[in-house]
């Protein structure tokens, strides 16, 4: 039995992911979260606590936790908040949206996000913590990291190998069997045909117009 849910964050991530579990009739007991939520309608009806310390409140057997914060190119928050709470013995649920398209043979590890309309192909791995956002595809025998960000319409061709903490921006292309290492950075729009190391970038070529 689904145990019920604390979620932390209160913002555009937040509310995406808070639609995603009310349709599938999650029980979430509080949002936690600094932040006015009164103007985001999926958020605005919940309990709102305002400090990541009232989670304490709860049982760690009795809840999971949501990592609802949104993800910034070279911010650690998230990873640093999840790594707290774990060491406090709280499980982070793992949200996979049924607009999703997942496949029976792909590994989807603890406190991983799919959102809507992403599609994750055979032999698939998604490490712990990674966000694989709205209508992304991670093609066959991909393996992802741990606290990747794969932003909306991205798209990893086949065998493509991610370490932990890499950003994928909207709209990227990686092509098939590259690799690329701990925390690199690939642009929105960006095609990516060679292999990044370790903190490297990757910008799309400027358009030039005559």
């Amino acid at each position: 039995m689904s145990k019920p849910l604390i979620i932390i964050g209160g913002g555009g991530h937040a509310s995406v992911l808070v639609a995603i579990l009310k349709k599938q009739h999650r029980d979430i007991l509080a949002i936690i979260s600094p932040d006015d939520i009164s103007g985001r309608a999926s958020i605005a009806d919940l309990p709102h606590l305002c400090d990541d310390e009232e989670i304490v409140r709860f049982a760690t057997e009795d809840v999971e936790l949501v990592n609802a914060i949104g993800v910034v190119p070279g911010s650690s928050l998230r990873r640093k908040v999840s790594e707290y709470f774990l060491s406090k013995g709280y499980r982070f649920a793992t949200v996979i949206s049924e607009d999703a398209t997942v496949s029976d043979f792909a590994v989807i590890h603890n406190g991983a996000q799919i959102l809507t309309r992403a599609i994750i192909q055979p032999g698939v791995i998604i490490g712990s913590h990674s966000i694989i956002n709205t209508a992304a595809v991670i093609e066959h025998d991909c393996r992802i990291g741990s606290y990747n960000f794969i932003a909306p319409g991205a798209t990893l061709c086949g065998d493509v190998l991610t370490r932990d903490n890499v950003f994928i921006g909207a709209g990227a292309t990686i092509i098939p069997g590259i690799h690329l290492d701990k925390s690199a950075f690939v642009a929105a729009g960006a095609v990516l045909v060679n292999s990044l190391g370790a903190g490297e970038k990757c910008y799309p070529v400027k358009t030039i117009i005559k």
